[in-house]
């Protein structure tokens, strides 16, 4: 991470969440804890929110029956099944509050297939802050997209974590760093400080 100093816009700016939702917040996580990366967050969120800031809350979720579910063949399935009722709602601190935009998607990406692109741009964002589980996989994907469609992006390490930590850490060292800036929460409520 880089020692520069973070200065934020809370007028446009956003705090973009992936899948702190609980049937994946709930997984075992690395390199640390669903429950540390959903603490960091809610304390981003809760600073946004104080500044009138856009706080974006991202869910994955499926039709019953599954017809909106990616088919492709791949070598690695993700896990079939029916999920858990609750599976795709929000964790307790990540409950919705007045003002926040909910997303939900269908893949890896918040982008594709969702309004995000389009609710951001009409309200004048221009940097994504992004945080969310898992590093490598919804977060990662977002956040290709992100620079593709040309915001400038903070990515919160300690607001992040996947399922090993090397895939966690490759992310983080190798492909984030070429995407954006690599940031802490601390970094993050400091570069907001004072500009209420």
């Amino acid at each position: 991470m880089s020692d520069q100093t973070l200065i934020l816009d809370p007028t446009t700016t956003a705090l973009v969440l992936i899948d702190l939702q609980r049937g994946i917040a709930a997984r075992p996580a690395a390199p640390r804890s669903g429950a540390e990366v959903v603490a960091n967050s809610a304390r981003l969120a809760e600073r946004f929110r104080a500044l009138d800031a856009l706080v974006v809350l991202v869910h994955v979720d499926f039709a019953p029956h599954g017809a909106d579910r990616l088919t492709a063949p791949v070598d690695a399935p993700m896990p079939g099944g029916t999920p858990p009722s609750d599976w795709a709602e929000f964790v307790p601190e990540m409950t919705p509050r007045a003002g926040d935009l909910v997303v939900t998607k269908h893949q890896w990406g918040a982008f594709y297939g969702t309004e995000l692109d389009l609710q951001l741009r009409r309200r004048g964002i221009r940097t994504i802050v992004l945080g969310g589980i898992a590093t490598n996989m919804g977060v990662e994907s977002t956040a290709r997209a992100a620079h593709e469609h040309n915001y400038a992006l903070v990515l919160v390490e300690d607001a992040m974590a996947t399922f090993s930590p090397e895939a966690h850490a490759f992310a983080i060292t190798t492909i984030f760093p070429r995407l954006g800036r690599v940031r802490s929460t601390d970094d993050v409520l400091a570069g907001l400080a004072d500009r209420e």
